[in-house]
């Protein structure tokens, strides 16, 4: 059932942000980087049955608009900006799910904002250098990063499937990323590019701070995600903070693939706490 949706936007500190709230209850903040609100809905309106559910554009992606638009959205600055959210819906402590980019955002949030959480769900961080080919995996970034800016779009799509070991015929890539497109999506890839990608992957976690949060630190992995990049450097992250990861249906995207069985999990997830 669609859930209505309180949409309005809050001034940080060089941003706009949009952000969405529905239903009643708990508060859940659904967040990831690139995806803005949108890729949530569907999960964010089973969710809202019993929660408050939060969801936002990351700065510099489509309706969340910043001053300078030459400045990285480094996770440290989209963890103040959900800090700055959740203070002001003033409805917390949160459980925040993280998807991807947004959960390195959450693991930046929950060490320098612990009070604001209860759990925080890392679904698939791109923590590149926490494992072992990490630094090559860096410069393979700078390097599709670099083709992406020298104009080549289809070839730095090809490298970044490359990287995170996902396996997409090239026509398929083509179709994605060829021909006529959106104006908002092209300008949203670019600022991933330019602006969201290197420091989202180099972010390296602050293991003591973290385990010491007292907020509930989850580790989630998409059952489909086999041996991608994400797998591997989620199954580091668990391992540096002395857990084992958690298992949510579908892959890097589950939530947005198969949001009813995505939902049931994370409600087991977040009530276990």
């Amino acid at each position: 059932m669609t859930q209505s949706a309180t949409i309005d936007t809050l001034r940080v500190p060089d941003a706009l942000l949009h952000y969405e709230v529905r239903g009643h209850g708990p508060l859940v903040v659904l967040v990831a980087a690139p995806m803005d609100a949108r890729s949530f809905e569907p999960l964010a309106d089973l969710l809202a049955v019993d929660h408050t559910v939060l969801t936002t554009d990351p700065r510099g992606i489509n309706r969340s608009k910043v001053d300078d638009p030459d400045r990285d959205a480094t996770p440290e600055l989209r963890a103040d900006d959900l800090a700055r959210l959740i203070t002001h819906l003033d409805a917390g402590p949160a459980a925040v799910l993280g998807s991807s980019g947004g959960a390195v955002s959450v693991l930046a949030l929950a060490q320098a904002h612990p009070e604001l959480l209860h759990t925080v769900i890392s679904h698939e961080p791109p923590l590149d250098r926490l494992v072992e080919d990490g630094e090559q995996l860096l410069a393979q970034t700078d390097e599709m990063i670099a083709t992406y800016l020298a104009g080549d779009t289809m070839g730095a799509w090809k490298r970044f499937m490359t990287i995170a070991n996902i396996q997409m015929p090239d026509e398929v890539i083509e179709h994605m990323f060829g021909g006529e497109r959106d104006p908002q999506d092209v300008a949203d890839e670019h600022f991933q590019y330019a602006h969201m990608l290197r420091p989202t992957v180099q972010w390296m976690p602050d293991f003591d701070a973290l385990r010491s949060a007292g907020a509930r630190i989850v580790v989630g992995i998409g059952e489909d995600s086999g041996e991608e990049l994400c797998e591997r450097t989620s199954i580091a992250l668990a391992k540096g903070l002395g857990i084992e990861p958690t298992r949510f249906p579908g892959g890097h995207i589950g939530f947005a693939e198969d949001p009813e069985r995505f939902a049931a999990r994370m409600r087991e997830v977040v009530q276990s706490d």
